[in-house]
């Protein structure tokens, strides 16, 4: 039993009602929430405080109940992530089976809130007789991870197929933005507001939805191929240079196999790190750091991470069993 930081969760919940937060809101919040639960990679610190909303009136309404100086961060499925063992300071909210609502919205254009899964995408459309999203079955996040990095596979790309998105913002005023307010890039997304994206449209082309639906057996087919699907992982940690494969680089230099604790580099994809089981996000940081030296050494290229590392690193000392 961690008593610390069951010391800590009680703190933090009277902070709140000190601060005469709503009583509604602190007792659906959790406290020293462990993250690893929440992560492809089944690893990660706790966060401070821990929000799942109940739609999108609900995140709204608790944005703008939150002090201004409160530090926020959001994720959906956990993929792409890589959230250090120190956890996460402030408040994390996570839209994990919340935010998810989908639907037609004209007769090429479908309605996608922030934390439908990317795979639930790619089936609605080929049941709408809609073709152009079936690599979304390849993207193993929510739509709002996918609208944030511009996420793709299988050589699509998510903002290809955005119309216009939903956003929030730090005090929990909505908006309505055209894609043209957005600068896209490969696995990137810049944009002059702050602001999180709740929904989106995205303008498909009508098709056989037949078709599309064996299109994605297939995807789906090719991925457990090639890639470690049966083991925690990120999906892949780098993005790819320009006319070239990070996983052909790491391939080349003699990576596969290797190991930094349980974080293992994957003999089916080079560029997929697995935890083999009982892995540390420090162990996992360490070989992408590993990965990065050996191959800048050997090939002179510089490989970018497209998973995103956040959080803080774990104090020495600070490791308890739960």
């Amino acid at each position: 039993m961690n008593y610390a930081a069951q010391d800590t969760a009680r703190q933090l919940e009277n902070i709140m009602i000190d601060a005469n937060y709503p009583a509604a809101f602190i007792k659906r919040t959790l406290f020293m929430e462990p993250l690893a639960r929440y992560t492809s990679w089944k690893v990660g610190g706790p966060a401070e405080r821990f929000f799942q909303p109940l739609d999108k009136t609900d995140l709204i309404n608790f944005l703008r109940m939150l002090p201004e100086t409160e530090s926020l961060f959001w994720m959906g499925l956990g993929s792409n992530l890589l959230i250090r063992d120190g956890g996460i300071s402030g408040t994390v909210i996570n839209t994990r089976g919340r935010l998810k609502a989908m639907r037609m919205q004209e007769q090429t254009k479908i309605y996608v809130e922030a934390g439908v899964p990317c795979a639930h995408v790619a089936r609605f459309c080929c049941e709408q007789d809609l073709v152009g999203a079936e690599f979304f079955a390849g993207i193993p996040g929510t739509m709002g991870g996918a609208l944030a990095m511009n996420a793709g596979a299988f050589g699509g790309e998510t903002w290809a197929l955005v119309d216009k998105v939903y956003t929030v913002n730090r005090t929990g005023i909505s908006a309505v933005r055209p894609r043209h307010e957005y600068k896209i890039g490969y696995r990137s997304v810049t944009a002059t507001n702050q602001d999180w994206f709740l929904a989106t449209t995205l303008r498909l082309k009508p098709g056989d939805g037949r078709a599309g639906k064996e299109k994605i057996r297939r995807l789906l087919a090719q991925r457990a191929q090639t890639q470690p699907t049966n083991l925690p992982s990120c999906g892949s940690v780098f993005r790819n240079p320009p006319d070239d494969h990070a996983a052909r680089l790491i391939e080349d230099c003699g990576l596969k196999g290797f190991s930094v604790g349980s974080a293992c580099v994957s003999d089916k994809h080079a560029n997929f790190i697995v935890n083999s089981g009982g892995a540390t996000a420090a162990d996992i940081e360490a070989l992408i750091e590993y990965i990065k030296g050996v191959v800048f050494d050997r090939q002179k290229i510089v490989l970018i991470p497209e998973v995103r590392i956040v959080g803080e690193r774990e104090k020495p000392g600070n490791h308890t069993d739960g």
